[in-house]
């Protein structure tokens, strides 16, 4: 076998528009294998967990599982000043942020608050992002409120559950699973979910009672049914409170003054004006409750209000792992509760344990994208991250919590210098825990409804769909797939259509490679057929590029080169094909020779003892072609079919166009 040489290029007789890369060289980027020789044999069980653990203990392991070590020694007053700021702020936007998820997860107010501490303590220590900041989501409480069905019971299990995943996907390293998930169909999800949580809200703005449903056109059913049940003080209060939040949204936006020789007056003004939009959420909720509250007093019960969220911290104790029965009670109007086991609660649950984890870590290295500034990001350490969070929230009966881009925008705009500013955001949600919540008794539904509302119309993603158009317009097919099937069926259903969908055009791009056909000849006259495949050759495409060297094969006697310089990979199935082409070309007495091909596929075609014929220079190649199947120089000139020859115009167009020709006819054949 030959060693890997300078390639010298090859005269062709046919070309057409030929890109430089397509000439026919030999690779020098790998060195060759010579023996074609199995490898040793791997290591034991007992070497890999040696040197496992020797890996776990090494600084360089500590420093990453551990990533509060690296910024830590480095901090500073100007440090602790700007984590500060910036902890306040986004405290003023999760409180009121928590107390309205909890609605959207169908729990009560409080537990948006109790899963708003305990995941930015654990991010602290653990958190690779500094502006990432972790509670109530939109996306996570929706989810919750699919699976959870609006027990507290199963939604605090069913975060003890997804962190241990989460942990267990970061100790198997599966974070690359949410590469899996297109941008066009994560495009497609958060649209539909935007829609599904406003029209959730749509209840509390209008005042009905009655808006369930398991899918976004059975709560609009339901909302148009109870129709005549609406409240008008309700109704105004809402749309008034959601179009100020819109409004103060794009205040927090202006500069005031000049781009250049700005005064200090003008940032000052423009700080006043920021924080006047960052804080437009609890500025808005004081507001309304006073109001409310001076109304309550005075016996006008325009609103519905929050109500009654019991004071102090939750208790610390292990999440439930079953449901006790619980009988009706027509005084308080409270229904039974039917008693569910562990193995019940888990069974109701279902996909939730496995979408749960995804549509996390997909929102939460969207964060961490979003603020990464060109630096890598460890999707590995975010799932030890966001695991151990959602397992400390649970001890605390706590529900799902994630990163929030929202919230991290206004962390990031605050001024957050690192991790520690969650240490403040949680601290802020335990003071209101402990002494605001009496004053949550009077915030209007609607006032908490319009904050959901104003928040997740932005994450509709019709701006996606014009650069799709015009980039790649199949894309847009899973995309609306994802935004349809969401809406019409139960959110995981719908995501897991959208998923498989996008695969099926993975696969069937995998399962058609492009072969690019050239006629070639050496310097000494021999010509040949040249088929480049641009792909590895594995079970869904290989029988595709058999077909095709047959098809080309069978129409000339001339030797055909399979340029192997794209196959990086190949599979069994592709060995057995392999094996039958060889075949067929032997009982034809027509030579069949692989060029440049890689040496670890080199040992997976060997697995079934393939008489290969291997080049990988150009003098190797041309002595084979010389040689007859008996080994015996042939100094005859291959006979070039007439259908080769003549171009291959019908049979790109038989192919659908997967096949590339370069082929010209003889009369244009000129020497190089």
């Amino acid at each position: 076998m030959s060693s890997v040489e300078t390639a010298e290029q090859f005269r062709t007789r046919s070309k057409i528009d030929q890109p430089i890369e397509t000439q026919f060289n030999g690779s020098t980027d790998f060195i060759l294998v010579t023996d074609h020789q199995s490898p040793t044999k791997g290591r034991s069980f007992g070497d890999f967990c040696e040197s496992s653990l020797k890996n776990v203990f090494r600084k360089k392991t500590l420093y990453k599982r551990l990533p509060i070590l690296k910024w830590l020694p480095r901090y500073t007053r100007s440090d602790a000043v700007g984590d500060l700021i910036a902890g306040i702020t986004v405290g003023l936007t999760v409180i009121p942020q928590g107390l309205a998820y909890a609605g959207v997860a169908g729990l009560p107010t409080q537990y948006g608050l109790y899963g708003a501490f305990m995941g930015c303590f654990v991010y602290v220590v653990l958190g690779t992002c500094k502006d990432s900041t972790i509670g109530s989501t939109a996306i996570a409480s929706l989810m919750v409120f699919q699976f959870a069905k609006g027990e507290w019971q199963r939604a605090v299990l069913l975060t003890f559950l997804t962190g241990i995943i989460e942990i267990l996907m970061a100790l198997f390293r599966l974070s690359f699973i949410i590469e899996f998930v297109s941008g066009p169909v994560s495009a497609g999800f958060t649209s539909a979910v935007a829609l599904i949580i406003s029209t959730s809200q749509i209840k509390n703005i209008i005042g009905v009672k009655n808006g369930e449903g398991s899918t976004f056109l059975e709560r609009w059913i339901s909302m148009i049914n109870d129709i005549g049940s609406i409240r008008i003080a309700d109704t105004i209060l809402g749309c008034s409170c959601v179009a100020i939040l819109i409004l103060m949204r794009f205040i927090g936006r202006i500069k005031v003054g000049p781009k250049t020789e700005r005064k200090w007056y003008h940032n000052l003004l423009t700080k006043i004006l920021w924080f006047l939009g960052v804080s437009r959420n609890a500025t808005l909720v004081v507001v309304c409750a006073v109001l409310s509250m001076h109304l309550k007093h005075q016996g006008k019960d325009y609103f519905r209000l929050t109500g009654f969220i019991p004071a102090g911290l939750p208790e610390f104790r292990l999440p439930p792992f079953s449901i006790d029965a619980v009988p009706a009670n027509s005084t308080s109007g409270q229904l039974a509760v039917e008693p569910e086991s562990f193995l019940d609660m888990v069974s109701n649950l279902g996909y939730g344990l496995l979408i749960v984890p995804l549509v996390a870590l997909l929102e939460n290295i969207a964060v961490c994208k979003a603020f990464a500034k060109g630096q890598p990001i460890d999707a590995t350490q975010e799932l030890v991250a966001m695991g151990v969070a959602n397992v400390a929230n649970s001890f605390f009966q706590g529900y799902r919590a994630n990163g929030g881009l929202a919230r991290s925008a206004v962390n990031n705009a605050s001024g957050v210098r690192t991790p520690l500013g969650n240490l403040y955001i949680g601290l802020i949600v335990m003071f209101a825990l402990v002494y605001l919540t009496d004053f949550f008794y009077y915030i209007p539904k609607a006032v908490l409804a319009s904050i959901i509302i104003s928040a997740v119309i932005f994450q509709l993603q019709y701006h996606v769909i014009l650069p799709m158009w015009r980039s790649k317009r199949t894309d847009l097919i899973p995309c609306f797939v994802a935004f349809i099937a969401c809406l019409v069926l139960p959110l995981e259903v719908g995501i897991l259509i959208a998923i498989g969908v996008n695969l099926l055009f993975i696969l069937y791009h995998s399962a058609r490679p492009k072969v690019r056909l050239e006629t070639l000849e050496t310097h000494d006259g021999i010509k040949f057929l040249k088929l480049t495949p641009d792909r590895c050759l594995i079970f869904p495409s290989v029988e595709f590029v058999r077909n095709l060297v047959l098809k080309f094969g069978n129409k000339t006697t001339l030797h055909v080169v399979i340029d192997c310089t794209y196959i990086y990979g190949a599979d069994y199935t592709a060995a057995k094909v392999i094996s039958s082409l060889i075949e067929d070309f032997k009982q034809r007495n027509q030579k069949i020779i692989f060029y440049n091909l890689k040496s670890n596929v080199v040992q997976i075609f060997e697995g079934l003892n393939l008489n290969l014929v291997l080049c990988y220079n150009t003098d190797a190649l041309t002595q084979a072609l010389k040689e007859n199947l008996n080994g015996a120089v042939s100094n005859s000139v291959p006979h070039l079919s007439a259908d080769v020859e003549s171009g291959v115009e019908s049979s790109s167009e038989t192919l659908n166009s997967t096949l590339i020709s370069d082929t010209p006819t003889t009369d244009n054949l000129s020497k190089l």
